[in-house]
């Protein structure tokens, strides 16, 4: 069955199996990229107290403008133990409990001082440049739902409700199994008709960053008891991720030893370039994706389809696609029919993006160079400089 990329997609979120069964506690240094099991309450009001958004002085504001009398200093991690009355002021710093009776704080850059009396000539309402207590969460509100990845935010806040460990989920084993007569392992020296195994490595990476655990299988010979042995073993993991033997060559026999295994397959291509004959479906209970063996077609299919697949195997309770808009720097022009996932250079600051020139879905070098993916829509066949148009991450 053949799919447009955004069919595609669609059924992998709609088929891909979902994680969550197993969990384990982690301390929060190795929580990173982990996803939250359990959903997190505050343990108690954040702030604890009113607290001030400024350095200046803690008034109340029915006395300004005016002339106030300096009563005392309080800072961050101490607490003012008086009270503020009618013409009196505390100095007040940062990150401060506002002392009682403040009902606003000016900051010091309108104030005059001059010994113990500081001279305000504007007005404050109440309520202005503190944060009052509870306004970023009260006692047993959840700040992080089960499901989460935990990234920088999700551990600060883990830190902040004082959790020294956390649920999460298992990781997904996730087999790679390489297929090919052409490919050789790191440590051998290739013949000028042979390539090196790099898609093994490239499916690694995006594997762990994806939450999974990659299981480099041995390559598989393009012979049939040799291909359906290695898969019968790559099935054993949670996700089979195989790479190469999925065209329509003679000895591409991927699909015709996962049909003898009683395969389901969802789809066997999609309407994109580089990845057309992509593969995913389940056999044995176990799901499995046939990504195409070069090395572009590999990287991207895997970004846009099978990473979902692990995240979803993780616990992830989302896996959103990082496609944005930016400004094209060139004109630009494409085939409609498929939709293009070409290397490309975005700017720094992300607001214009230029193709990155390439010799096809073997080039690896361009995909060093490049740091994202254009994205021509199948339905649109030009763009002039200056146009927005799709850009995927890398």
């Amino acid at each position: 069955m053949t799919l447009t990329f955004e069919e595609a997609r669609a059924c992998v979120l709609r088929n891909a199996r979902r994680g969550g069964r197993e969990t384990e506690s982690v301390r929060l240094t190795g929580a990173s990229g982990r996803v939250l099991a359990e959903s997190i309450a505050a343990d108690r009001d954040y702030p604890p107290f009113h607290r001030s958004a400024r350095d200046g002085y803690a008034v109340r504001s029915a006395d300004l403008p005016g002339d106030l009398r300096v009563i005392g200093e309080v800072r961050a991690g101490e607490l003012f133990r008086g009270s503020i009355g009618a013409g009196e002021a505390v100095e007040i710093m940062t990150g401060a409990p506002l002392p009682e009776g403040a009902d606003a704080v000016v900051m010091v850059e309108h104030v005059n001082r001059n010994g113990d009396s500081v001279h305000i000539g504007r007005t404050q309402k109440p309520g202005d440049n503190f944060n009052l207590r509870g306004a970023e969460a009260h006692q047993g509100d959840i700040v992080i739902a089960a499901g989460q990845k935990l990234g920088f935010a999700q551990i600060a806040a883990l830190a902040m409700v004082g959790r020294e460990c956390v649920n999460v989920y298992r990781k997904p084993r996730i087999a790679i199994l390489p297929t090919g007569d052409e490919l050789v392992n790191l440590g051998q020296r290739p013949e000028p008709f042979q390539i090196r195994n790099s898609n093994l490595y490239s499916l690694a990476f995006q594997i762990e960053a994806a939450g999974g655990i990659p299981e480099p299988l041995p390559i598989a010979r393009d012979q049939y008891q040799s291909t359906r042995a290695a898969i019968e073993q790559g099935l054993q993991a949670d996700l089979l991720v195989l790479s190469g033997g999925v065209s329509a060559g003679k000895y591409d026999i991927v699909e015709k030893v996962l049909a003898d295994l009683g395969a389901e397959f969802f789809f066997d291509r999609v309407k994109i370039q580089p990845g057309q004959p992509l593969v995913f479906g389940q056999v044995r209970g176990k799901q499995f994706f046939g990504l195409p063996g070069n090395p572009a077609s590999s990287m991207v299919t895997f970004q846009l389809f099978a990473r979902s697949a692990v995240e979803l195997l993780s616990g992830a309770s989302e896996t959103p696609l990082l496609l944005l808009r930016a400004s094209l720097s060139a004109d630009f022009r494409h085939r409609p029919g498929l939709t293009r996932f070409l290397p490309a250079r975005l700017s720094a600051d992300g607001s214009s993006v230029a193709p990155e020139p390439w010799q096809g879905s073997g080039d690896i070098a361009a995909l060093v160079r490049a740091n994202a993916f254009l994205v021509a829509d199948a339905d649109r066949e030009s763009w002039s400089a200056g146009d927005f148009i799709r850009v995927l991450l890398k």
